[in-house]
């Protein structure tokens, strides 16, 4: 399970008056995942969407989505998106109160369950976290707006999860949201990540097809 290696691109970048097209450009890319970045104005400076676009997503494709909450008392709209079509949800470390609790009713509503932290936050508040989770999502830029700079700090955080990962025998998947483009995707996928997460390095570009199938092609070398 964890030698995976994934391209989850993320809608944020996408052409929302263009969806049915764009996702379909990517599934031909070779797209494994679609991620869905939801921001409510107050976890993050920005809006972006709900439940109903989620659901419509689910429509246009059969690939796995991928749903990151980035809003304040998440554990009020899992049941939405999960309902909508969500495979995987992820929720913030920083965020959620009783973890343990909203990891296991995740699970319970049929999605997988992912965990979130920003660039601040240790890997170490994590432990008592990763045995239950399907999935860690390593911030590698601080949430909020798209088409920013890859912190570099991310790598080793990458390579502590992958390093715990190996000495607990663990199965949680390594994703990695932020600044990943076909520069750095290879040492990003050297340090352990299964998960990449791009949204204007693939959207962003002329031949979105193209640029998916290219990032994809990074990760099998």
């Amino acid at each position: 399970m964890t030698e995976k290696k994934l391209i989850a691109p993320s809608l944020l970048a996408a052409d929302f008056s263009n969806l049915a097209q764009q996702i379909r450009c990517v599934e031909l890319g070779g797209a494994d995942w679609i991620h869905c970045d939801i921001m409510d104005g107050k976890f993050v400076p920005n809006i972006t969407f709900g439940p109903l676009v989620v659901e419509a997503v689910r429509k246009i494709t059969k690939l796995p989505i991928d749903t990151h909450l980035m809003i304040k008392n998440p554990d009020q709209l899992i049941k939405n998106f999960v309902d909508a079509g969500s495979n995987y949800i992820t929720v913030h470390q920083e965020e959620v109160i009783h973890l343990n609790r909203t990891i296991n009713w995740i699970k319970e509503l049929g999605a997988n369950a992912g965990v979130s932290i920003n660039p601040s936050t240790p890997v170490s508040s994590l432990i008592e976290i990763l045995e239950f989770v399907d999935l860690v999502l390593v911030m590698s830029v601080n949430p909020g707006f798209g088409g920013q700079k890859f912190i570099q700090s991310s790598l080793k955080k990458i390579e502590e999860l992958s390093k715990i990962r190996k000495e607990k025998g663990y199965n949680f998947l390594i994703e990695v949201d932020g600044g990943i483009d076909k520069k750095n995707i290879k040492s990003i996928s050297d340090a352990g990540c299964n998960v990449f997460v791009a949204g204007s390095s693939i959207f962003g570009k002329d031949n979105i097809t193209a640029a998916a199938m290219e990032l994809k092609n990074f990760i099998k070398k």
